[in-house]
């Protein structure tokens, strides 16, 4: 883990300082504690048994079996509290990734799959939580052992010790060596998890568009493809995986035949007794073991620090920010002004070309034109989901760049109804008091009557406690409208943003819905994004946007009479006898 990364994976565990030491205490009292029984047999074997000391035998049982008990208990302490310490670094790394994820702007989620990210706030952290409570005990004891064997096997014979610890560097050398495959491996393993996660999240999603078109098999195809990267990819890791252990193990394996063989020469030259080769045989056994979890460790270390990486890919993308000179709006009168406007999305061609427009306080302008030409660019220009570069013109809310106001205030000012409604999971009443969380409830009523849902909500059997489902699945496209139309009227913004908010509906539902629209929209500039031109042949002003550039612009009366663009635009959507009048 490079230097930087390690230093902010440390930061997580200064909040769970005085425990961590606890925990690394009770550690190292496990490791002491462990060295005991090899001390005890090498004694037994060549004092107390020999000399016939039987009660030293039972006094030295007992007080092994009393560090046994101290030492269960610590095992219980590390195990649980160990354990929290990584669950509650864990919890506060999703916290902040959460957070971050809310700040970041639009432009990262039209380049991130949502299963993706879901995997790294789940899955990823996991990883890390095992690392952040593993880590530093098994470090600690597995070092502490090793230490301790060694410098009693050198009491007994220092010629045999350094004999068995001349495997340890070529135990490291391959250590390092397939660790490198090992950790490229797991990355790409975990990459295609993730892209599973995107797969399963995008079908379960769309599960009613796939049923509808009987594509079942489709998307088990394409989740097949997924499904097969993954295998491919853990067919690779799990190889230099094997690799990486086989060779290990193999090393300590030598270790048993080294004692084995050098132990018993030693033994048979009459350098060492038969109390010492036992000591011996215990001791590398006690050896052995911190070596192998040392090696277990490296699994772990790749996916935790794996896991950490892709946690700080996100944590480092740039947030929204405000400007250094940033002002709050207040007192919103709402007049708009878009001041030679011109904008490209990332990787694309330019979308607007040098728009100017105006619209004063409490007017309606309307945007009309063909799929694509850059309406809803224009609309999510306004509340700054996009940042509007400097060379690019400029957006005025009450005469002031909006670069040049916070965010927050800005987007407190500014309602939004679309064609694609989104409501949370939960009740009708969470997803109305959204708008406004502080709501008293005679407000939440109000605004549901003023769109026109309460009627409706209160003909449901549990009313304005109904739970929704997931997208509000449980709620017609109508009743969605609404209740996000109720959720924009408790807001009560001073400027309003209608994109495309009756496009997908019927006639029948559309004529209720414009109604809550046009209640909605009294008092308040409003832009309008339209694709039934019959819904804004009563704005003040209408603009026709086609590839980016404002053609025509007009009351409905005036563009009709003009004959141009828009005139054909209308034509298309109505008859001849609905022209008249």
């Amino acid at each position: 883990m490079e230097k930087s990364l390690l230093r902010r994976f440390i930061s997580y565990y200064r909040p769970h300082r005085k425990m961590l030491a606890l925990d690394l205490g009770a550690a190292f009292l496990i490791s002491a504690t462990g060295m005991v029984y090899p001390v005890v047999t090498n004694r037994m074997l060549n004092d107390y048994i020999p000399n016939r000391k039987y009660g030293t035998i039972v006094v030295a049982g007992a007080v092994v079996l009393a560090l046994y008990v101290v030492r269960f208990c610590l095992r219980y302490f590390v195990q649980y509290y160990g354990h929290m310490i990584g669950v509650r670094m864990q919890s506060r790394m999703r916290r902040d990734l959460f957070a971050h994820l809310e700040k970041l702007p639009f432009r990262f989620y039209d380049d991130h799959e949502t299963g993706r990210i879901m995997t790294r706030i789940t899955s990823d952290l996991f990883e890390v939580c095992e690392l952040a409570h593993h880590g530093p005990e098994n470090l600690l004891i597995s070092s502490v052992m090793i230490l301790l064997s060694f410098i009693y096997l050198m009491t007994i014979d220092p010629v045999l010790t350094l004999i068995i610890f001349a495997c340890v560097p070529i135990l490291i050398v391959v250590s390092v060596h397939f660790r490198k495959d090992m950790r490229a491996a797991f990355d790409d393993r975990r990459k295609s998890n993730a892209r599973i996660n995107a797969a399963v999240e995008s079908s379960v999603t769309g599960i009613r568009v796939t049923k509808a078109y009987t594509n079942a098999e489709r998307e088990i195809e394409k989740f097949a493809v997924g499904d097969n990267e993954f295998v491919d990819a853990s067919s690779r890791a799990y190889r230099a995986m094997a690799r990486f252990f086989s060779s290990t193990a193999f090393i300590t394996d030598v270790f048993n035949v080294i004692i084995l063989i050098a132990g018993g020469l030693f033994l048979y030259a009459g350098r060492i007794n038969f109390g010492d080769y036992s000591t011996f045989i215990v001791s590398v056994n006690l050896f052995i073991n911190p070596v192998n979890t040392l090696i277990n460790f490296m699994e772990q270390y790749q996916n935790g620090v794996s896991g950490f990486r892709r946690f700080a890919e996100i944590m480092d993308e740039e947030p929204e920010k405000d400007a250094e000179d940033a002002e709050e709006l207040r007192d919103v009168q709402g007049e708009i002004e878009f001041r030679d406007v011109s904008y490209s999305y990332p990787s694309s061609d330019e979308v607007l070309h040098h728009i100017d427009l105006r619209i004063r306080k409490g007017e309606k302008l309307a945007l009309v034109g063909p799929s694509g030409g850059g309406k809803t660019t224009l609309c999510h220009l306004l509340p700054n989901f996009y940042e509007l570069p400097e060379e690019s013109g400029s957006i005025l809310i009450d005469g002031k760049d909006i670069r040049h106001l916070t965010l927050d205030s800005v987007r407190r000012n500014i309602g939004i109804v679309q064609q694609d409604v989104f409501l949370f999971s939960g009740s009708i009443r969470d997803n109305i008091l959204y708008g406004r969380p502080d709501a008293a409830e005679e407000e939440v009523i109000r605004a549901a009557k003023r769109a026109n849902i309460h009627d409706y909500i209160m003909s449901l059997k549990n009313g304005y406690d109904t739970e929704i489902g997931e997208r509000g699945v449980k709620l017609s496209g109508g009743q969605k409208q609404r209740v996000s139309i109720a959720r924009v009227f408790l807001k009560d913004p001073a400027i309003l943003i209608l994109d495309e908010a009756t496009s997908a509906l019927d006639n029948t539902t559309e004529v209720l819905i414009q109604q809550a629209l046009d209640e909605l929209c009294k008092g308040r500039t409003t832009l309008v994004v339209a694709h039934r031109l019959s819904t804004i042949r009563n704005a003040d002003e209408i603009a026709v946007v086609i590839n980016g550039e404002i053609r025509e612009r007009g009351t409905h009366d005036e563009l009709m009479a003009a004959d141009g663009l828009y005139k054909v635009l209308y034509s298309l959507q109505f008859r001849e006898n609905d022209l008249i009048g």
